[in-house]
């Protein structure tokens, strides 16, 4: 697995200035996702029968990979409670530590990074 980092917001205002700001210090688009009941995100291409099966899903995909199964649905449900999540997909030491600065500078209400592969 690539490395990632996840990010969860209370307001989706404050995941989408985070997500602003990444692209802003030249994360491509896609390597940056937002995840919320506003905006569907990635989420919104998993398979399911209803949008929160496919955010449901998405959070699986990201955290099952790094043996964090928990907080597949920890981070699921409080984007169906009105959260919104960022994900970054970094490749670099140097973008590792830029994505963490940008989104732990916001003060997400959680925040989860694997660096390692499986």
């Amino acid at each position: 697995m690539t490395p990632v980092i996840v990010a969860l917001y209370d307001e989706f205002g404050v995941a989408d200035r985070g997500r602003t700001q990444l692209v802003a210090q030249g994360f491509p688009t896609d390597r940056v996702e937002l995840t919320s009941s506003v905006e569907t995100g990635q989420a919104d291409t998993e398979p399911g029968d209803s949008y929160w099966m496919k955010v449901s899903n998405y959070f699986h995909a990201i955290f099952d990979q790094t043996g964090n199964y928990a907080s597949a649905d920890q981070f699921a449900d409080r984007v169906r409670n009105g959260g919104s999540v960022i994900t970054v997909h970094p490749r670099t030491d140097d973008e590792m530590d830029s994505a963490r600065a940008i989104l732990r500078n916001s003060h997400p209400a959680d925040f989860r990074e694997h660096t390692k592969a499986t």
